[in-house]
This record gives structure tokens, sequence and C-alpha cells, in this order.
């Protein structure tokens, strides 16, 4: 299995102008790191990529690119353009499919289910050293470079993520269930 570090590069699919999904971290979060989704589409823009959208307030933007596309040069933007210094999370479209197709929850309702974007792997000692069972009914299960959380009692109250992301130590950035397939439906166009 091929895991890509924080800086990856996704390379192009094999559509002329491939789609990509960047979830930034922490944007718009309690009053914190303010961002309108009008200044992100036009940053997005400036750097060259087309068909660009935006999904909710929380830093989802869907676009296309003809070149190769990393999740450092939009950072650097973001600090350059903006000043925000924020994690920028690249997924494909693929691997939003593999991820939806990949919930180890499936009787669950997906209103209580959630996935965290890694930026790059954990280290397997901490994923094994997780002790999720203290947080039931709440759930975690790892997988590549997501996190799957069942929060049977919503996201608002729950205690588990916030532990695993102390102790993975991985910029991660967490959508609702809705939100990945939204993002998805949005990249197929």
């Amino acid at each position: 299995m091929s895991l890509r570090p924080a800086s990856h590069k996704v390379n192009a699919e094999s559509r002329a102008m491939p789609r990509y999904i960047g979830l930034l971290r922490g944007v718009n979060v309690g009053g914190h790191a303010k961002l309108p989704m009008t200044k992100l589409r036009e940053l997005i823009e400036s750097l060259g990529h087309t068909e660009v959208q935006t999904l909710i307030q929380s830093g989802n933007v869907v676009f296309s690119s003809p070149q190769d596309v990393t999740s450092g040069s939009i950072e650097a933007a973001l600090e350059r353009e903006l000043g925000l210094t924020v994690p920028v999370i690249l997924r494909t479209p693929a691997e939003l499919q593999r991820i939806l197709a990949g919930n180890p929850f499936p009787g669950a309702d997906l209103s209580s289910l959630h996935v965290g974007f890694m930026s790059r792997q954990p280290p397997a000692k901490a994923v094994r050293e997780l002790d999720s069972a203290r947080f039931a009914p709440e759930e975690v299960e790892v997988k590549a470079l997501e996190l799957y959380f069942h929060l049977p009692n919503g996201m608002g109250r729950a205690k588990l993520p916030p532990y695993v992301d102390r102790r993975l130590g991985v910029p991660t950035t967490v959508r609702n269930w809705r939100t990945v397939t939204k993002l998805l439906e949005i990249a197929r166009g």
C-alpha cells in the first residue's frame, strides 16, 4: 500500500483535467482562521485551477487542474495571500469513492458517521496503542489515511475524536458522511 506525505503530489488520473478535493483544517471554526469561501475560490483559481466549487463554510473545495497539484502549493498560497497557516489535505474522486465504500460501520445510522482525513500515515505504534474502548459507544477505525468515526451522540459532544487527534499527532480534518458524499457528487460533476 502506497501512502503519501503531507505535501504529497496527486498524480493526474485518466481524465484530461483531473478533479481534486481540497479539505482545509480548522477554518471558520469558533471564529478562528476566518476564510470566506469566495476568497478560497479566488485563491484556487489564481493558482491556475478551474471548475472551482466550494461546499459549506468549513473549507471544502473541489477543482480541476491541468497540472499535478500538491497540498503544499495550496498551503503556501493560503499563507502568502491570506495570512492563514492551515493544513490542506487533498484527495481524488477515486479516493473518496474508496473511502465511502470502505465504511467499517455498515449498520450505523449514516448521520452518526464521520471521516477524518489525515495528511500522512500515523505511526503504527500510536494506532496500536489507541484505547478507544473507554469512549464507547463512540468508535473509531483507522484505515490507511482515514479515520472512520461512529459517533452515535453526534460530533459536538464526542470525546473520541480529540483523543485520537492528540494520540496520533497527525494533521487531520474531519467531515461528516453527508459532506463526504456531497463532495464526491460535486467532483463527479
